[in-house]
Formats: structure tokens, sequence, C-alpha cells
């Protein structure tokens, strides 16, 4: 029920996945529908494209300083949803930023495996904690019972690359360490994060977009974002409590761990 869901927040909102997420949320007919976009600087020249989206879509897509490897930043950005939001709590959240070095054992300095954890794994702690009381509203006052995207939700946005059991099979054609070893750690943070709210009712998930076409990805990604977030969202759309804490591919089949 990401298409219904009334109000959403996206890290990481103005290149890639994260802009295409916006920018297909902001097409669905929602009456009432807050879309915020968080990014880094919103007045960079790569965020340009996400300011041009959010006139298109007056009073609906609201651009936001998110930093989320800035607690200060983190901290702002959720006064700044509370004042639109009101009485309404967050219904989505997607923490979609994250950072990739392309480097093996030998090559991956302390600093790239620190920027991996910061950004993959403490950033998105930060964020869902700064945003939980927001959720927590969405979650009490739905009326509805069981778990969606609609009510309260956060979404993860993981990758194959972060799975154990896949390793073997994709290192040595794309080994990346520090982003396989902060993916992991964000899979793990997920799983706790589903049982630990499991009782307030919001559903935590995580989804493998794919191999993307983007600044990321590479100009090698099977697929584009078009097609990565259509997918995506379609799955969104899909998950109950059954999914609480699972692991899922843009096409909705379970990733291995």
């Amino acid at each position: 029920m990401a298409g219904k869901a009334c109000s959403v927040l996206i890290t990481g909102a103005n290149r890639g996945l994260g802009l295409e997420m916006v920018k297909q949320l902001a097409e669905m007919s929602c009456p009432g529908r807050k879309i915020f976009a968080g990014c880094r600087d919103p007045s960079a020249t790569k965020s340009q494209g996400l300011q041009e989206l959010a006139k298109k879509h007056p009073g609906v897509i609201h651009v936001i300083r998110l930093d989320t490897t800035d607690p200060c930043s983190i901290k702002e950005s959720a006064k700044q949803v509370s004042l639109v939001l009101g009485k309404n709590g967050l219904n989505l959240l997607v923490n979609n930023a994250g950072v990739l070095a392309h480097s093996t054992m030998q090559t991956t300095g302390a600093k790239e495996m620190q920027d991996s954890f910061n950004t993959n794994i403490v950033g998105t702690m930060m964020v869902t904690q700064e945003f939980l009381p927001y959720l927590r509203v969405a979650a009490k006052s739905s009326g509805k019972s069981g778990m969606s995207c609609s009510k309260a939700a956060v979404v993860n946005i993981s990758t194959i690359l972060g799975s154990i059991s896949t390793v073997s099979d994709m290192y040595s054609f794309f080994p990346a360490i520090s982003y396989r070893v902060g993916k992991a750690g964000l899979n793990m943070l997920t799983v706790c994060n589903a049982v630990e709210f499991k009782e307030d009712g919001i559903m935590f998930t995580l989804l493998h977009p794919g191999w993307v076409r983007t600044d990321m990805g590479g100009e090698g990604g099977e697929i584009d974002a078009t097609e990565s977030v259509s997918g995506m969202l379609r799955v969104m759309d899909s998950l109950t409590e059954k999914q609480n804490g699972a692991f899922l591919g843009y096409n909705g089949k379970p990733v291995s761990w």
C-alpha cells in the first residue's frame, strides 16, 4: 500500500532510486499525499532535478535537508516534517541513502569501512530512531489491523551483496567489501527492529532493488531505475505482517540471506 500511504519520507532522494521513487509516488493519485524528499544539500547542482520535480507537484513534495550521517541534521529534519504532518503520523519511511566503494579486502582502508558503517547502518538507525514517534502515531491512529505500508512501515533498501550465502558466487565479480559488510549489518538491524517494534504495529522490511543503472550501480546494470522502483512499489503494496522482517527483491521474490 505504498501507493496509498498518505505520508512518505525518502532519504537520498535527489538522485537515482530515491529521485525515481519520489517521481513515481508523486504521479500516483492519492488525495492529501505528502512526500518528504530528504537529501544532504537541497541547493546543490545534483539536487536540481529534485527541486524541479517539487515545483511540478507543489504541496505534495517537500524537499528537506537530511544528512543521514549528521545527528543534528536528522533532528532538524524531523522538526520540519512534524510541522507539515501536524497531528498526523508518518506512514512510510524509506531508508534509501547509502554509499558504495568498489574495493577488495586488500585495497579497502579504514575510512571506507567506517563511511559504509556510518551511512549504511548508523545513519539508517538514527533516522529510524528519530522518526519512530511519528510512525507510532500513524500506527495507533490508522484504525487498521495487521501491518502495511499505508499504516506504518520502514522499508530499508538493501542489496543481494549483503547476503552472506551469495558471496562465493559473486565476490570475484563485484567485491565491494565495505558495501557488503555495511549492508549485511543493515539486514541484521532491520530484523532486530522487526522484532522490537512488532507490538507497535510498525512493519520493517528489506528490499533489494536489483542491479540498477544508476550512478551507484553503474552503466552495466541489468535494469533501469524506472523498472526497479515500479517493482519495489508493487512489492510495498503487497506487504503484510507476514513479510515483517523479510528480505525481498524488487520482483517480490525472497532474497537468500
